[in-house]
């Protein structure tokens, strides 16, 4: 599958015109994410983030620079969002990202054409949007240690569900309520019952807390009782965001007998805005690590050999905090976990194959979530739900506050990066979302 999929546009010795995008930490010409974005002439419109700006996919178009399948691809992926773009799938974002990797290569024939065009602009001067309508998102539960961790809380000597190595778990949430990154995370109000009370009350959430996860966008989906296969699992995988599961646990505890969560987890959940595609993303896929001894094989319809030998993704991800009494200070955030996606106990095709294997028909631009990745260490931790243990010992910050549960004015940022030999090292963006007071 990757070996397949890598071409000049890894090149690890291509090099932009675009001058911040040579050594840029998230978006170097061997990259290309797609997003949706607005400048000061315009409204919403597909672009590609290339260092510190953002490549117009439309003024492109209107230059007369793209032809053939590329030029089909362009017209698909120009609009307010990029639905057309996912649903014609990965031939189609191939073509499209080799020809705008062609044309902002600084060594490339069409180099002095492109600059005259004025294709790029600042991206500080820009807005981000959501890159795509989402009509349904699922979030999964597929990092077994967060699992083993939350379960041990109230489980400790039986953590794991009977179904969980068995089943891709999941549950439905709400799509209406995921919002770009950047935007103030309301503290949600809702009905809470602690340990000692009788009944419950109505208030705001007291244990509020974030979830490190990969989002997933579907590519071309499949028709209504028709499943995906395994083998075809991956090559419906349009590419990945930054996803955080804002998550109210004492809410959650309460509601979420015996059908799961609800209002803890709807009422808002924030995405990273670029869609780094599962081309880009080729060279950092790696074998699914070996399950344990004693675990069950996947049953038939979540097993293929390739997906095994390249299903698994190495990349770094990073959750940090910043306070209000950091801001004000003028610090930097600080890192609270720092994880893996390779820790994830299923592959992403087992989930896509999973959710449609009763013939659930998925659609371009519908959103997984991973689940929260964590490791085994404590540092790697992805939610602080399981690094305070449920709020039972408090987290000490540098500058020596504390926190079990965010406050307030607290500042989540989400980042990853996925590197391997030979080849340049990519990066998501930033997946961001300020606490503010409950209405």
């Amino acid at each position: 599958m990757a070996g397949m999929n890598i071409d000049e546009t890894h090149d690890p010795a291509r090099q932009s015109w675009v001058a911040s995008a040579n050594g840029h930490p998230d978006f170097p010409i061997q990259n290309l994410p797609f997003g949706v974005f607005s400048a000061q002439d315009g409204g919403p419109r597909g672009g590609v983030a290339i260092g510190d700006a953002i490549f117009d996919i439309a003024a492109a178009l209107e230059a007369g620079l793209f032809t053939g399948p590329a030029r089909e691809a362009a017209e698909a992926a120009s609009g307010r969002t990029l639905n057309q773009l996912l649903a014609a799938g990965s031939a189609a974002r191939r073509a499209l990202r080799r020809r705008i990797s062609a044309l902002l290569d600084a060594g490339g024939r069409e180099k002095d054409s492109a600059i005259a065009a004025g294709l790029v602009n600042d991206a500080s001067v820009c807005d981000l949007h959501l890159p795509a309508r989402i009509g349904d998102y699922t979030d999964f539960f597929a990092g077994i240690s967060h699992a083993m961790n939350g379960g041990k809380l109230n489980r400790p000597d039986n953590p794991l569900m009977p179904n969980y190595k068995y089943v891709p778990v999941a549950y439905h949430s709400r799509a209406s309520s995921v919002r770009v990154s950047g935007g103030e995370i309301r503290r949600p109000n809702g009905q809470r019952k602690p340990a000692g009370q009788d009944d419950p009350d109505f208030g705001p959430c007291r244990n509020l807390d974030y979830e490190l996860e990969l989002g997933i966008w579907v590519g071309d989906g499949n028709r209504l009782g028709e499943p995906i296969p395994m083998r075809e699992a991956t090559g419906h995988i349009a590419g990945f965001c930054l996803l955080n599961d804002w998550s109210a646990r004492d809410i959650q505890t309460w509601e979420s007998a015996p059908l799961g969560p609800f209002l803890a987890k709807s009422f808002s959940t924030s995405v990273s805005p670029w869609i780094v595609t599962a081309e880009a993303i080729a060279p950092f896929r790696k074998p699914q690590a070996p399950r344990p001894a004693g675990d069950p094989r996947p049953l038939p319809h979540l097993w293929d050999d390739a997906d095994q030998a390249e299903g698994a993704l190495d990349i770094d991800l990073s959750a940090l905090i910043r306070t209000p009494a950091m801001r004000d200070a003028g610090l930097a955030p600080v890192a609270l976990t720092q994880s893996n996606a390779r820790d994830l106990y299923w592959t992403v095709a087992q989930m896509v194959a999973h959710h449609a294997s009763n013939g659930c028909n998925l659609n371009p631009g519908d959103l997984f979530g991973s689940g929260t990745i964590s490791g085994v260490e404590p540092s790697s931790f992805g939610c602080l739900l399981e690094i305070s243990r449920a709020g039972q010992q408090a987290v000490t910050l540098p500058n020596g506050e504390t926190r079990r549960y965010l406050e307030d004015g607290d500042e989540i940022f989400l980042r990853a990066h996925a590197s391997a030999p030979g080849f340049v090292s990519i990066g998501f963006g930033e997946c961001r979302g300020r606490v503010s007071p409950a209405l």
